[in-house]
C-alpha cells in the first residue's frame, strides 16, 4: 500500500513539475520577466506643486510597434497589456524640483500623488519626475529600478487650455460597436492607427493659438479618456507617430466592479480637478457624440460659468435623435455663455475656433492639406483602416458663427 502511495505521489509530483514548466514557458512566450518594474504616465502641474503619475507592474518585454507587424504580433501585444499583473501597495521614491517623496500604490499599483515643491518653478514645459521602486524580498524588482514620469507646467503664455477625449475623438475606435472596437485595439497597433482626418494640424493649431504663430502660446492639451491605463504607451506612440501635441493622460483603471460602469463620473472629477488647477485658463472641450461626452461638458459649462469657451463634438452616431439631444444641449450651452459644434468635420470646427480668433486663419490650410491627406485622397499617406464614415448635419448655436460659416 505504501509503495502505491509514494508511486502516486511521485506522479503527483511530476504532473505539478509539469504544470510549472507550462506556466513558465508560457510567462516567459508572453514576455514576463518574473520581476517588478515602476512606470511613469503624464501628469500636470503649476509653478508650486505636480501631480505624479505612474504604476507598478511585472515587468513584460513587449516588441515596439511597427506598421509592418502581423495581426497576431498584435494580439500578442494586446494580451500582454491586458495580463500585466500589478504590485499592489508598493512603495515608490519620487524624486524632482529638489524635493522627494515617498508614495505608495494602491491595491492596482497605481501611483497618483499631489507633491508641493519647495520652491517655485522658475521654467514652464515638461519636467521629469525620477520613480524608484523600492525593493522588496518579496517581490523581486527589475536590475533597473527608476524611470521617468513627466509632468507638463503651462507656461504664462497659455491663452487656454483644452480637454480632449481619445476614442472616437482623436482615435478611430469605432467604440459604439464592440466587434468593430476590439478588432482595431486588438489586432492593429499604434503606428497602424488611424487619427480623424485633419486632426493632428488642429490640435497643432490649438496648441500654438491665436495671437502669435510664430513663437505659439503654448496652450496645454490633457487628454481625459475612458481608456484602460493598460494602453498608455500605445496612446503616447500613436500621439508621438501622428504628430499630434504631446499632454498629460488621464485614464481609467478597467477594474472589474462597479467603477467600470461610471465613466461619466470619472470624467467629470478628472476635468474638474483641471479646471481647478487651472482657475484662471479658458478651457476648449473636444469630444464625441458617441457616449455622454456632450452631457459632460454641458453640466461642466454650468458648474463653471465663464470658463468654457467652446465645446466641439465629433458626430459618430447617425441616429437623427442623437443629434436632436445634442441640438438641445447646444442651446442651453449658449444659454449660459457658451457654445456647442456638433459636425462629422474636423474642419468644421477648426473654422469656428478661427472665426473666434483661438486659433490662426492660415492655420485652415494645414488643416484641410492634411485632412485630405488623411482621408487617403492626396496620395501622401499609405491607406490603413479607418472606420466607416458616418454623416449628420451640423449643428451650432452661436450669436457670432452661423452654421454657414463652418461647413
Amino acid at each position: 500500500m505504501m509503495s502505491r502511495w509514494r508511486d502516486l505521489s511521485a506522479i503527483a509530483s511530476e504532473l505539478a513539475g509539469g504544470a510549472r514548466r507550462a506556466v513558465r514557458a508560457m510567462e516567459r512566450a508572453l514576455g514576463k520577466t518574473g520581476v517588478y518594474r515602476v512606470v511613469g504616465y503624464r501628469g500636470y502641474g503649476t509653478r508650486d506643486r505636480a501631480l505624479v503619475l505612474g504604476r507598478v507592474l511585472h515587468h513584460t518585454r513587449i516588441a515596439a510597434a511597427e506598421a509592418s507587424h502581423a495581426p497576431w504580433r498584435n494580439l500578442l501585444a494586446a494580451w500582454q497589456r491586458i495580463d500585466a499583473d500589478p504590485l499592489p501597495f508598493a512603495s515608490v521614491t519620487a524624486r524632482a524640483f529638489g524635493a522627494q517623496a515617498e508614495l505608495t500604490a494602491d491595491d492596482e499599483g497605481f501611483l497618483r500623488s499631489w507633491i508641493d515643491l519647495p520652491s517655485p518653478l522658475s521654467s514652464a514645459g515638461w519636467h521629469e519626475v525620477e520613480l524608484e521602486l523600492v525593493r522588496a524580498a518579496d517581490a523581486p524588482v527589475h536590475e533597473t529600478p527608476r524611470a521617468p514620469a513627466h509632468v507638463l507646467v503651462p507656461p504664462p503664455s497659455a491663452e487656454f487650455g483644452v480637454v480632449s477625449d481619445m476614442d472616437d475623438t482623436v482615435l478611430q475606435s469605432e467604440i459604439t460597436s464592440f466587434l468593430r472596437a476590439a478588432r482595431l485595439m486588438l489586432l492593429e497597433n499604434a503606428r497602424t492607427r488611424l487619427p480623424f482626418p485633419g486632426v493632428a494640424a488642429f490640435y497643432r493649431a490649438l496648441e500654438r493659438g491665436g495671437r502669435d504663430a510664430a513663437r505659439g502660446a503654448g496652450n496645454p492639451i490633457f487628454y481625459v479618456s475612458s481608456s484602460p491605463w493598460n494602453v498608455h504607451d500605445v496612446i503616447a506612440d500613436f500621439l508621438d507617430a501622428q504628430q499630434i501635441p504631446a499632454g498629460p493622460m488621464l485614464l481609467r483603471d478597467w477594474d472589474i466592479g462597479r467603477s467600470l460602469l461610471r465613466s461619466h463620473a470619472y470624467k467629470l472629477d478628472e476635468i474638474r480637478e483641471i479646471l481647478t488647477t487651472y482657475r484662471s485658463l479658458p478651457f476648449i472641450l473636444v469630444g464625441d457624440s458617441g457616449q455622454r461626452d456632450p452631457e459632460i461638458y454641458s453640466a461642466l459649462v454650468r458648474e463653471f460659468p465663464g470658463r468654457i469657451r467652446a465645446i466641439y463634438i465629433r458626430n459618430v452616431s447617425p441616429h437623427p435623435e442623437r443629434s436632436a439631444a445634442i441640438r438641445t444641449l447646444a442651446e442651453d450651452v449658449a444659454a449660459a455663455g457658451s457654445s456647442l459644434l456638433l459636425a462629422d468635420d474636423t474642419l468644421a470646427a477648426a473654422r469656428h475656433a478661427a472665426a473666434h480668433g483661438w486659433i490662426q486663419e492660415a492655420a485652415l490650410s494645414e488643416i484641410g492639406v492634411e485632412k485630405r491627406a488623411d482621408e487617403g485622397t492626396s496620395g501622401e499617406k499609405v491607406e490603413t483602416p479607418g472606420v466607416e464614415t458616418k454623416t449628420a448635419p451640423t449643428v451650432v448655436v452661436d450669436d457670432d458663427v452661423a452654421e454657414g460659416d463652418v461647413e
